[in-house]
C-alpha cells in the first residue's frame, strides 16, 4: 500500500490482529499475519521522512493509530510504537544513508536507548562493543539502534560539562548478535530481547544526534521534541491497553454476581458507580492528553518551537492519562472473577499487557 493511502485502523485489521493475538502470546512473537500487516499497511515507517521513502505522518494520526492497535493487542501496538519510532531517527541521518535503511525490504528498527556499550573511534568510523536490553520487536529487526559512550585510545571522551560523550548509532542486524532474554509476564509477543555487538566496524555515517538543530529531514516532525514524542506514544498504548480491558471488564460485570446482594454486579449502584467513574475520569484524562498533544503539533507545524512549559504539559498529560488508566484497571480488576485470572482469557493476556507495559521507566509518575 502506498504511503500516502495509510489510514486509521479499519474494522477488517482490527479483526485480523485480534484473531492472531492468542497465537501471538503463545508462540511469544508476533503472528506472521500481523507482521505481514504492519509491512504492508506501512505502519513501521510511517515516522520516516518521505524524502527517504517513509510516510512522515503528522504525530497526532501517529498516535491515534497506535492507541487504536494497542487497543486490539498489547504487544503488537508496542511494536508499532518502539519500532516506528525508531524510524523515525532516519531524519537524522544523512539523506542518503536514511534512503539506504528505509528503503529496505521489510524494513523495520528495533533498538534500546540505554548508553550500556562503547564506540571506540578507528579510521573514518567507530567499532562498537557492548550489549543492549529491550529491543521491541527484535526478530523481525532489519537494523538496530543504540546509545553508546565514545572513546579515543580506550579513554572515554568527555563533554564540556565532564561527563561521557554519548552517540546514538544505527546498526544492521547482520552484525547484531540478538540474545533470547524477554521472559515477562505480559507483552509476551513484543518479543523485547536483548542483543550485543562485538567489535563491529561501522562508518560514521551511521551515528547520528537526535536534536531538531541536527534534523536533516525538514518538516516539524523532526522539530518535535524527542522526549514529548516518547511520552505521547507511551500513553497513548497504556490508554489503548486499559481500554480494552474496560470493555473486557464491563462484560464480565454484567455476567457475573454480587455473592451477598445475589444480583449481577451492573445492577448493584456501587459497583455501577464504580465502574462509571473509572470510565468518565479515563475519558476526561483522555480528552485533555490529545488536546496538549494536537496544541503542542500545531505549535510545531506553524513553525515555532515548543518552550518548557508546553513540553512539561504533554508529559504532565500523558502521566496523568497513564495513572487515570492504572487506576481503572486496578480498581476493576477485581470484580472481574477468576475467568481474569486464566491465563487463556483474553481479559488476561490484557490485564499482563497493560501491567508490563505500564512498567516503562519513563511513566514513573
Amino acid at each position: 500500500m502506498p504511503h500516502a493511502a495509510i489510514a486509521p485502523l479499519s474494522e477488517r485489521d482490527a479483526r485480523r490482529i485480534a484473531r492472531h493475538a492468542p497465537a501471538a502470546d503463545a508462540a511469544r512473537f508476533l503472528h506472521p499475519a500481523q507482521q505481514a500487516l504492519l509491512h504492508r499497511r506501512g505502519w513501521l515507517s510511517m515516522l520516516a521522512p518521505r524524502s527517504a521513502g517513509g510516510a512522515e505522518l503528522p504525530l497526532p494520526q501517529v498516535v491515534r493509530l497506535e492507541e487504536a492497535v494497542a487497543a486490539v493487542d498489547g504487544s503488537m501496538g508496542w511494536v508499532l510504537t518502539l519500532c516506528a519510532g525508531a524510524g523515525w531517527f532516519a531524519g537524522f541521518l544523512a539523506p542518503g544513508m536514511a534512503r539506504s535503511i528505509i528503503g529496505t525490504p521489510r524494513v523495520c528498527l528495533g533498538g534500546s536507548g540505554a548508553a550500556t556499550g562503547h564506540a571506540d573511534e578507528e579510521g573514518d568510523g567507530y567499532r562498537i562493543t557492548g550489549s543492549w536490553d529491550y529491543a521491541s520487536g527484535a526478530p523481525m529487526a532489519t537494523h538496530f539502534t543504540l546509545n553508546a559512550q565514545l572513546r579515543a585510545n580506550g579513554v572515554p571522551l568527555l563533554d564540556g560539562a565532564g561527563k561521557p560523550r554519548i552517540r546514538a548509532f544505527l546498526v544492521p542486524a547482520a552484525q547484531v548478535q540478538p540474545v533470547p532474554s524477554w521472559n515477562s509476564l505480559g507483552m509476551r509477543a513484543s518479543a523485547s530481547h536483548s542483543y550485543r555487538i562485538d567489535g563491529q566496524w561501522l562508518g560514521k555515517e551511521h551515528g547520528f544526534t537526535i536534536s531538531p538543530d541536527t534534523a536533516t529531514a525538514d518538516g516539524p516532525l523532526y522539530r518535535y521534541p524527542f522526549y514529548s514524542l516518547a511520552y505521547v506514544t507511551l500513553a497513548a498504548n497504556v490508554a489503548g491497553m486499559a481500554s480494552h480491558f474496560m470493555k473486557l471488564a464491563e462484560e464480565c460485570m454484567r455476567h457475573r454476581r454480587h455473592a451477598r446482594a445475589g444480583l449481577p454486579l451492573l445492577q448493584v449502584p456501587a459497583v455501577a458507580d464504580l465502574l462509571q467513574s473509572k470510565q468518565d475520569a479515563f475519558a476526561a484524562a483522555r480528552a485533555r492528553f490529545y488536546a496538549e498533544l494536537d496544541g503542542s503539533w500545531a505549535t510545531v507545524a506553524a513553525g515555532s518551537s515548543l518552550e518548557a512549559d508546553a513540553m512539561q504539559a504533554v508529559q504532565a498529560s500523558s502521566l496523568a492519562l497513564v495513572a487515570a488508566a492504572r487506576a481503572a484497571v486496578d480498581d476493576l480488576y477485581p470484580y472481574c472473577g477468576l475467568y481474569a485470572a486464566r491465563e487463556d482469557s483474553t481479559i488476561n493476556r490484557v490485564w499482563r499487557d497493560f501491567h508490563t507495559a505500564s512498567q516503562h521507566a519513563l511513566l514513573l509518575p
